[in-house]
């Protein structure tokens, strides 16, 4: 049962930044698994056991992220990473081009939203073939976000902007990918039980995006100039 992190989560994270090497870390093993994986599976567990009840249909699964660095991929000579993070997706080859749910802890702050690591551009130009079609639907699904205050909209855009049909919709029309994501600096929050309801009330409010999202892939190529 998630409890909480603790303040000794963060003293972990916070030393293995400043002491990111295998002796230190194998010295420190067992703090890692007690203080920090532990409670992060038991977070990502509960969340993703409440999200798939409330939403059975999605085939959703769930992952945690690994410590150690892919090897090929240590450059730096820091063999482990200092944050941590889980996800809740469909199964896909192409995780990067797929969107997930997921909640990020690092030593400075946590965040937990939805998004793309990276959408592919032929994803985004469905979805923009999408908003020509029917501008309205997309600002109506839009609506509720331009309401709350708990999610920004993030991602790279066009160095040469489209023309949106509608004021709504200008942001999202001109994004490469995107995130809808909450950041906040370590707070108290994250030694509470409380994190898992507002984990849980953020995806159910995120869901009809997620919903709008995985289904672009079955949407015909666009055709029209400017689209692909």
């Amino acid at each position: 049962m998630f409890e909480g992190f603790s303040q000794r989560t963060i003293d972990f994270m916070w030393n293995l930044r400043f002491n990111n090497n295998k002796v230190w870390f194998d010295e420190h093993k067992d703090e890692y698994l007690r203080e920090f994986l532990h409670p992060m599976k038991a977070l990502g567990s509960e969340v993703f056991a409440k999200i798939s009840s409330d939403f059975p249909d999605h085939g959703f699964i769930h992952k945690v992220a690994r410590i150690y660095k892919d090897a090929r991929r240590v450059k730096d000579g820091e063999p482990y990473r200092t944050n941590l993070w889980f996800s809740i997706e469909r199964p896909s080859e192409e995780w990067t081009a797929t969107p997930v749910f997921w909640f990020e802890l690092a030593p400075e702050t946590w965040s937990y939203g939805l998004g793309y690591y990276q959408a592919k551009a032929a994803t985004m130009a469905k979805h923009r073939a999408r908003i020509d079609r029917d501008p309205k639907a997309f600002d109506k699904l839009t609506a509720p976000l331009r309401k709350q205050d708990e999610f920004l909209l993030e991602g790279p855009e066009y160095a040469r902007r489209k023309e949106s049909p509608t004021e709504a919709s200008d942001e999202w029309y001109n994004k490469k990918s995107f995130s809808l994501i909450h950041t906040e600096p370590v707070s108290e929050e994250l030694f509470s039980p409380e994190l898992l309801d507002r984990l849980i009330k953020g995806y159910t409010f995120l869901m009809p995006l997620y919903n709008y999202f995985i289904t672009l892939d079955s949407d015909p190529a666009p055709t029209k100039e400017g689209q692909t």
